[in-house]
């Protein structure tokens, strides 16, 4: 019997990886800041493709952060390059890349789109029903508190 090979839904795939590495930002030197080393001195950059398979998993998974496994690297390290990734619209465009192939692949009916959506209060809902908030409860003045 064909063994299955374990299919993790967090891992990038090769295919995945070249569609989106060159939306990686690359990093750059700041150039009104005075470094101590030279260019390519110091610690070499991560392997952005393991950073981002971290940063996939702790999504996936709704972990903490300070829960990722070390083999994704330190999870202060998986933290900074999430943040430093949403600044750079990183996942909008890898977001905005799927949305094109699957179009292209399947077809988007662009003129017909659908939401599902509330905004209205809950019927049920109201102190009447519930009571004061527990946090207000023994404040002076509410519910004959002294």
């Amino acid at each position: 019997m064909k063994e299955l090979k374990s299919y993790k839904s967090w891992t990038i795939s090769d295919e995945f990886w070249e569609a989106i590495k060159d939306e990686v930002p690359a990093h750059e030197r700041d150039p009104e800041r005075e470094y101590k080393r030279k260019p390519g001195g110091g610690r070499k950059s991560p392997d952005m493709r393991k950073i981002l398979t971290g940063i996939f998993y702790i999504l996936r998974t709704g972990i903490q952060w300070k829960a990722a496994p070390k083999e994704y690297g330190s999870s202060s390290n998986l933290h900074r390059y999430f943040q430093l990734l949403i600044e750079d619209g990183f996942f909008v465009r890898i977001w905005a890349k799927g949305l094109e192939k699957y179009d292209e692949i399947y077809g988007i009916d662009w003129e017909w789109q659908s939401m599902d959506g509330c905004t209205t209060k809950a019927p049920l809902g109201g102190s009447e029903f519930v009571g004061n908030n527990p946090t207000d409860r023994g404040k002076k003045g509410l519910n004959g508190a002294c």
